[in-house]
């Protein structure tokens, strides 16, 4: 079997490269990465050498280098995306390129080399905010940002492709992940490296905002079981049914790293900022999925993997990205 995972640098991509790896010796595994800021080659340091394993530096817009990789593909999972919201409100267009053209050029060089299934990851952001109950598949999309617009109009012409071309495409919408490697603009990872560090933790609004958290290594899990068993032309919701509001989430991270509460410092609250999110998870559990990693056990795995690999998050830490909080926080 040979996969095309593209942004395979990022978080959860490189979470899955390496949970593949594990799980299929025989699959040969190309990772197509445009490299931006969040895609790290620290990542997956430690399968690099692995022959099973190849890095190719390129574009997801760029249809010669995607179809001169898919054209040999068996699979393709697409994880690239720009995919950080305060980021797409302040410069939305390489969101709408990336998240969107993106995952066109992937989509018809799949269709002209007819690859057996594409995955496209999404996020239950498309759904927009709800306020009680959960999310259903074939529940409508409301995206709030420009992010999660992006992310939605992609599933749209994905889900276009199974109906008008017979592409076997499956969509899965995971929650919030969390876990080692997540890029410290996000608010897990952001306020655990702050907290270690004695820095304030920036929490939007009163912290009330409400999120489903999965653990990254649950999500790979999900995403390879709809890979294998999943129906084409469907979509999988991925969450662990673990709801916390923002404001638990970093009392918790304070805990566990020791600190006082008084790191916290309340910030305005972004423009369209959803409340809630919340998934219904029927369909995927129906295909065998249960998450195995409770909130409070992840967190701790989190926590301390931060505590230990400070070589990782410093050096992202002391660039461009902290500049922007600073600038935008008045840190």
């Amino acid at each position: 079997m040979r996969m095309l995972i593209t942004g395979g640098l990022g978080f959860i991509g490189s979470h899955f490269i390496r949970h593949i790896l594990s799980k299929y010796p025989s699959v040969q595994v190309v990772n197509l990465d445009k490299q931006t800021y969040a895609g790290n080659p620290d990542n997956l340091k430690d399968v690099e050498d692995d022959a099973r394993y190849d890095f190719v530096k390129g574009d997801i817009c760029d249809s010669g280098v995607v179809e001169r990789l898919a054209k040999d593909s068996d699979i393709i999972v697409n994880f690239a995306a720009e995919s950080h919201v305060d980021r797409s409100i302040g410069k939305p267009d390489e969101f709408i390129r990336t998240d969107i053209f993106g995952t066109f050029t992937l989509l018809e060089a799949a269709r002209k080399f007819k690859v057996k299934r594409f995955v496209q990851i999404s996020t239950d952001e498309v759904y927009g905010s709800i306020q009680k109950g959960s999310f259903k598949e074939t529940d409508m999309l409301n995206p709030s940002s420009p992010y999660s617009a992006s992310k939605a109009g992609a599933d749209m012409l994905a889900h276009s492709y199974f109906v008008t071309y017979k592409l076997p495409v499956i969509i899965t919408r995971s929650s919030n992940n969390y876990g080692a490697f997540q890029y410290p603009e996000k608010l897990m990872p952001l306020f655990i490296t702050n907290a270690i560090e004695d820095k304030e933790l920036p929490l939007y609004g009163d912290g009330s905002n409400v999120r489903d958290w999965l653990y990254v290594e649950d999500n790979c899990s999900a995403i390879s079981l709809v890979m294998e068993k999943g129906i084409p032309g469907e979509i999988y919701n991925v969450a662990s049914g673990q709801e916390k509001t923002n404001k638990e989430v970093t009392l918790k991270i304070l805990k566990l790293a020791g600190k006082p509460v008084s790191l916290v410092k309340l910030v305005k609250d972004r423009p369209g900022h959803d409340l809630r999110y919340s998934l219904d998870t029927t369909k995927i559990r129906k295909l065998g999925f249960k998450p195995k990693v409770d909130f409070d056990e992840g967190l701790q795995r989190t926590v301390n993997w931060y505590k230990a690999n400070r070589w990782w998050w410093k050096r992202i830490k002391s660039g461009e990205y902290l500049e922007y909080y600073r600038k935008q926080y008045n840190m």
